[in-house]
């Protein structure tokens, strides 16, 4: 085999690598998975990559087919018929049959839902489009088809305007025939056999008994199986049935050239229709691909550059190292029976060797298969069954010797066949060849075998292979301590368990465990005795080595697993308690939107009960107009009050504050003022314990005993104590008008404003204020006089008086309420 380095890819599944690692048998698996005979036939046979370009190619498909399954979208495959056949006949002219132009007319509507499809997904699934794109005109040729067939697939009438008229005379004589054939039977009774018309050889017959045939006139045409019948065409009816066979004649010469006509109709799009069928087979095998990555657990590797493709910047012949490495690689095969597969870590490279041993049935040729079977499935466009993270070479061959190749008819024995293709391999490796090999130079003469086994490692790595083997050769298994190019691995063994674990370490040798797993199956104990007594020295102090790295690193394990379920216990406990904290935090923003919607509705409420308030009070209302806008007057005002509804509170009540030394009070000390809520400063003192504070424009008077300092509260809260609404007159004698102590009157009749005053103080007194502002404005002096006589009768009045010049004058009415 000649080998280009600068050419396209060989085929690298030779015969003896497709039955060692049993590659037909992935294909029959993605053949299954496929709708179409179309698509299954090609998946039995389906291509390598030629091309590191095609090999992308090829995987990036089955990547977008995969991910539009997973997506709920996956890609349309149906079952169509094969044409190939049809269509080469098509191409040399032959009239296609009914059968076939429907077969021909159900793959260009597939092929049109396939192309509507990916062009509705184009920017998502790209090399699926460009790779199952079809000739939009076939859509043309689809309706032409469709045209010409009726629901139930026989030639429509519409077909021509000749096949319509021919049709249309076929049913006029056929319905001459019928009703002279029911006239016959009405007055012929008594010579039939029963009353029905049937059809033979396409003439229209009645059943006339065989002892009165010659008594009705007519054409014998056939008999019943007894004789009793004879089956004969009224001789009346001879002419019209031979204009009905002549009618049937035309009527197939037409379908005949429809038939024809519509062949060359799509002979005409011909390689179109082709490759609409090869677009949909293809479609076909890459949603098969989807569905077996999905039933194996498949994942797409990452492809590094080409083993054997020169490098540009490099000298001439200088390669690119070929490499595998699977991150918890497993045999695809096993998989596909249902067996649980223990997966395993692989990593091999061009020019080096993996020399895999442990015992017997521990899975050592199951890895030898797993890293065949992935390079394999890349260079078909395949997923991996491996996790994410993993990286294979695009190889250009896999050379395998694995099995029992023994020969009796060619004089093979085991060993003779093994050294046959080892020469084989030996010839075909190069860089971007893997090579495996099942117990290497086995079957002879240990200490042969095993210097024949390290020569053929020695010049499989110098050729550039990338190789792995399985042995229990202890010389093997000690190249990988003087010669980097080799590295030990090998398969667990659970001593305690007397069973191996079919996970494989690398870097460390496996011991054979022979005698142990003799011991398992019976073999008396003073045989064994003798077997360790024939081990050389070095064999039991190497076999005692191993063993011991093996327990070490079976310690390792169990400590790296209690680490792994540790951490992914904290994980856990920190997605846990993330979740708690982001559910609080939801249900604080759910209270705050609560909240503020409850004041939204609020206000919209208020608003509505002022305009109807208004809407009373516009044009001559009544005294129940007057109560009603008087009440809603003051239920918005209980509401947008200090304390009110409406009110803005601090989500916290402010701590309690120090009290304030009265020595320590002088004018420019900073103090707090709990009805303000705010601290002020002390601009003037006062007799018997008052002070004025200043904060900002705002002055008061107020005592020493109401006042606190303006240092940090005690740790400990103080007990809770009834909140008081800001007073704006605590100081009887200086009343701060503000919009809550503040009522207008002006506008209203007298009647009106005594009652909504009389509300107002109501309300006032509830909400525990000393002061009392009434806007009644000057005019004549009749409303004035209606309210300070209302407010000198009230029992909650303690003694009132006009404006003073800042506050309205004699316009306004000051009245402090009774505490």
């Amino acid at each position: 085999m000649e080998y280009n380095p600068e050419g396209p890819f060989a085929d690298p599944c030779p015969t003896k690598t497709r039955a060692d690692l049993e590659w037909d048998r992935i294909l029959e698996a993605l053949a299954e998975r496929c709708a179409s005979r179309a698509g299954k036939r090609l998946a039995r046979a389906l291509p390598f990559a030629s091309t590191r370009a095609e090999a992308l190619t090829m995987l990036a498909e089955v990547r977008e087919a995969v991910e539009l399954a997973r997506a709920g979208e996956p890609v349309p495959a149906r079952d169509v018929a094969e044409l190939e056949d049809a269509l080469d006949r098509a191409r040399i002219g032959a009239s296609l049959a009914n059968e076939e132009l429907r077969a021909v007319l159900g793959l260009l509507e597939a092929a049109r839902t396939a192309r509507q499809y990916l062009q509705s997904r184009r920017q998502i699934a790209p090399a699926l489009y460009a790779a199952c794109a079809t000739n939009p005109e076939l859509d043309t040729v689809a309706r032409d088809l469709a045209a010409a067939f009726d629901p139930d697939g026989t030639l429509s009438d519409r077909a021509s305007p000749r096949l319509e008229a021919l049709r249309a005379e076929r049913r006029a004589v056929r319905d001459r025939l019928v009703r002279r054939l029911e006239d016959l039977i009405q007055k012929h009774e008594d010579i039939l056999q029963d009353r029905y018309w049937t059809e033979r050889d396409g003439r229209y017959v009645l059943p006339v008994r065989s002892d009165a045939h010659e008594r009705f006139p007519g054409i014998v045409h056939a008999t019943s199986a007894s004789g009793a019948t004879v089956f004969v065409e009224p001789r009346v009816l001879v002419e019209t049935g031979n204009r009905m066979k002549m009618v049937d004649a035309e009527v197939a010469r037409e379908e005949q050239a429809i038939y024809a006509a519509l062949t060359a109709r799509v002979a005409e799009d011909i390689e179109s229709v082709a490759a609409a069928a090869r677009a949909l087979a293809h479609a076909d095998v890459r949603s098969a691909a989807a569905r077996l990555a999905r039933d194996l657990d498949l994942t797409f590797p990452d492809v590094p550059e080409d083993a054997f493709a020169l490098d540009r910047g490099a000298s001439e012949g200088a390669a690119r190292p070929a490499s595998i490495e699977l991150v918890g690689g497993r045999h695809p095969l096993l998989a596909l029976d249902g067996v649980k597969v223990v997966p395993s870590d692989l990593s091999m490279s061009a020019g080096r060797a993996m020399i895999v041993s442990g015992p017997n049935a521990g899975g050592k040729t199951v890895a030898l298969k797993t890293l065949g079977l992935a390079a394999l499935m890349v260079r078909a466009g395949l997923p991996v069954a491996a996790r994410d993270g993993s990286r294979v070479a695009l190889f250009d061959v896999v050379l395998t010797d694995v099995g029992d190749d023994q020969n009796l008819h060619k004089n093979l024995s085991t060993f003779s066949a093994h050294v046959k293709n080892l020469g084989r391999i030996l010839g075909e490796t190069r860089p971007g060849a893997l090579v495996l090999l099942d117990e290497l130079a086995g079957g002879t003469d240990p200490r042969e075998g095993e210097a024949l086994a390290a020569a053929v490692l020695d010049s499989l790595c110098a050729r550039g292979g990338t190789v792995a083997c399985t042995t229990h050769y202890e010389g093997l298994k000690a190249l990988a301590l003087g010669d980097q190019r080799f590295e030990n691995a090998s398969v667990g063994f659970d001593l305690a368990t007397m069973s191996p674990t079919f996970r494989l370490v690398v870097g460390v040798p496996g011991a054979s465990s022979a005698l142990a797993v003799a011991r398992q199956f019976g073999i008396p104990g003073t045989v064994l005795e003798r077997a360790e007594r024939f081990l050389t020295k070095e064999a039991v102090t190497f076999e005692q080595m191993v063993e011991k790295l093996s327990a070490e690193r079976r310690a390792l394990e169990l400590a790296r697993e209690d680490a792994e379920r540790e951490a992914a216990a904290s994980r856990a406990k920190r997605r846990e308690l993330e979740g708690e904290i982001e559910r609080l935090r939801e249900k604080e923003r759910g209270v705050i939107t609560r909240e503020g919607e409850a004041l939204l509705a609020s206000l919209r409420r208020a608003r509505e009960d002022l305009k109807a308030a208004q809407s009373r009070l516009r044009g001559k209302p009544t005294e129940d107009d007057l109560r009603a806008a008087a009440r809603a007057m003051d239920a918005v005002g209980q509401k947008t009050s200090i304390g009110g509804e409406l009110e803005l509170r601090p989500r916290d009540e402010p701590p309690a504050r120090p009290a304030i030394d009265p020595a320590a009070v002088r004018v420019g000390t900073r103090v707090y003022v709990p009805r303000l809520r705010a601290e002020a400063e002390v601009v003037e003192v006062l007799s018997g314990g008052q002070l004025r504070v200043a904060a900002g424009a705002l002055k008061l008077t107020t005592s020493i005993a109401e006042l606190r300092g303006t240092g940090a509260p005690p740790a400990a809260a103080a007990p809770p104590q009834r909140r008081v609404d800001l007073d704006a007159a605590a100081d009887p004698d200086v009343p701060i008008q503000t919009a809550d102590n503040t009522v207008d009157l002006r506008g209203l009749r007298a009647h009106e404003a005594v009652a909504m005053a009389e509300q107002f103080l109501d309300r006032s007194l509830g909400a525990g204020r000393r002061v009392t502002f009434f806007v009644h404005g000057h005019g004549t002096g009749a409303l004035r006089d209606a309210v300070r006589e209302a407010l000198r009768g009230s029992p909650y009045v303690a003694r009132l008086r006009p404006g003073g010049p800042s506050e309205g004058g004699d316009g306004v009415t000051v009245a402090w309420l009774k505490w």
